[in-house]
């Protein structure tokens, strides 16, 4: 696979300010990434040098083996590009702007009809095709803009915050279309949406203070996290005379433990979860101190680690992972 888009440091001064710090990472074909981060962190400065908007101050990005700032008009070409905050025409109907955008980014024009149905089916927009903008909902604007991203069929989508203004449903289907576009697409997806970045993209950049702080798949992420993962168990002491609060400390003095926390769940049943104090497998010990104690046990699990919980590690400044590419 070839990289369709790549950022080799990258740095972005705005006076006396640095937006962007050296930032390198790339996105390879086909590929849908989230780029996250918290406000300020860059990334929209980061998207908008990558769609042509800004000059960067050093650095390189391509886009599609172009340069971004020496071949900005073949780059732009290449891109559809849904800002945050989506610029539209508020007195044409949503169909004329569509065709409109699509003649200003060369659809030939035999093909305009067809590009323009194409995504108003795409984006839910056929029941207002010819509303005018202006008297759209939030929601519906939205999708206009993310029809027009999509509108001359280009390989690669620039998408910064595509979901906002949506209903959960909108939500879900927004992201069942994004993760519809990869392979034929590369996708570029900015979202403080976490659960909707897990459940589209298969790989994250991770900005925050102008650096890349981590870029790789989720699956090799997350395995940084995986000997700190908490461990669910449900067990009964029975007749020994231990009550929640014995069983709750013996738990937390396991090898390796933090601190536990036990619930009553009914029927002598407790919740006990225990947190691990680094990076430790607690499941060995637990079992261990379960059958010395003699109590009864029905379940035990670790947490899967989430993407929340990753993206706080990482921005807070812990080093998860050494991965610097979302290949």
């Amino acid at each position: 696979m070839c990289a369709m888009i790549e950022v080799e440091n990258l740095t972005k001064w705005y006076g006396n300010t640095l937006a962007v710090d050296r930032a390198t990472f790339s996105v390879e074909e086909g590929r849908i990434v989230g780029f996250l981060g918290p406000n300020g962190a860059g990334k929209s400065t980061a998207l908008r040098i990558l769609t042509g908007f800004l000059p960067a101050t050093s650095g390189q990005a391509r886009v599609n083996g172009r340069d971004v700032l020496m071949e900005s008009l073949a780059v732009r070409s290449s891109i559809g590009y849904m800002p945050e905050n989506v610029p539209l025409y508020p007195e044409m109907r949503v169909e004329e702007y569509l065709a409109f955008r699509a003649g200003l980014k060369d659809v030939p024009s035999p093909k305009r009809r067809a590009a323009v149905d194409r995504v108003l089916q795409r984006c839910w927009l056929k029941e207002v095709r010819r509303r005018l903008i202006g008297q759209l909902s939030k929601g519906f604007r939205q999708r206009v803009g993310l029809a027009e991203a999509l509108v001359a069929d280009p390989p690669v989508l620039i998408l910064d915050e595509p979901t906002i203004g949506l209903d959960p449903t909108q939500i879900e289907e927004t992201s069942k279309l994004i993760r519809s576009l990869g392979g034929k697409h590369t996708v570029l997806l900015s979202s403080h949406l976490l659960p909707q970045v897990e459940k589209a993209c298969s790989h994250v950049v991770i900005i925050a203070d102008g650096q890349i702080k981590a870029a790789d798949s989720l699956d090799e992420l997350k395995k940084g996290l995986a000997h700190r993962r908490q461990v669910v168990m449900e067990l009964r002491a029975g007749d020994t005379g231990d009550g929640p609060a014995e069983v709750g400390r013996a738990l937390g003095q396991v090898a390796g433990a933090a601190d536990a926390s036990t619930d009553e769940v009914g029927g002598g049943w407790l919740r006990a979860v225990v947190t691990p104090a680094a990076d430790a497998d607690l499941r060995e010990g637990l079992c261990a101190l379960v059958a010395q104690r003699g109590w009864q046990l029905r379940e035990i699990h670790r947490l899967a680690p989430t993407l929340d919980e990753l993206y706080a590690r990482i921005v807070a400044g812990e080093a998860v992972t050494a991965g610097k590419e979302a290949a």
